[in-house]
């Protein structure tokens, strides 16, 4: 086996590797085996993508999951809101995701004196309804907070998907 660092716009991933060719520039490694990586590696100080935009919540969001893993609406939501989530424009999620994976996104909303709240969850723009943590949805959002909702999308099927969804308020 060999030990394996890879440094890329600053972070490092180390695990251990059975003797083959690895590729690449540290950007985008190809050739990776995945075989000889643990089902337990361990990984210190990962990082996640976050997109902050001075945008308000409102209409049909479409996250892309390709490119963040948190999106943070600065500016005050502006009504009740759908998020849909894809893994780019012209690319589905359902094409990303094998079954049996899950993917975990966070979508944080300021909220003004109105209190907005997410009504619709889409994947690929198909809705579903997801288990909620507490049993049910929000009626309503927090009133002058940033509210996080976390979402575990787990595929368990051909378009098939269950969800978990949580809002946590901060303030």
């Amino acid at each position: 086996t060999t030990k394996l660092t890879v440094n890329s716009s600053g972070a490092t991933v180390a695990g251990t590797l059975a003797a083959t060719a690895v590729t690449g520039d540290g950007s985008g490694l190809t050739n990776l085996p995945s075989a000889g990586l643990s089902d337990y590696s361990t990984f210190v100080n990962s990082t996640e993508k976050v997109t902050v935009a001075a945008t308000a919540a409102t209409g049909t969001i479409n996250y892309d999951t390709d490119t963040q893993s948190v999106i943070y609406y600065t500016s005050n939501a502006a009504a009740d809101w759908t998020i849909n989530f894809r893994a780019a424009s012209g690319t589905t999620l359902n094409s990303k995701l094998a079954i049996g994976e899950a993917i975990t996104l966070v979508h944080l909303v300021t909220i003004g004196g109105a209190e907005y709240r997410n009504t619709v969850v889409q994947v690929d723009g198909s809705s579903i309804t997801p288990e909620w943590q507490g049993g049910s949805a929000p009626t309503e959002g927090n009133a002058n907070s940033i509210d996080s909702y976390t979402y575990t999308i787990i595929k368990t099927g051909d378009a098939a998907f269950t969800i978990l969804a949580a809002l946590v308020q901060f303030a």
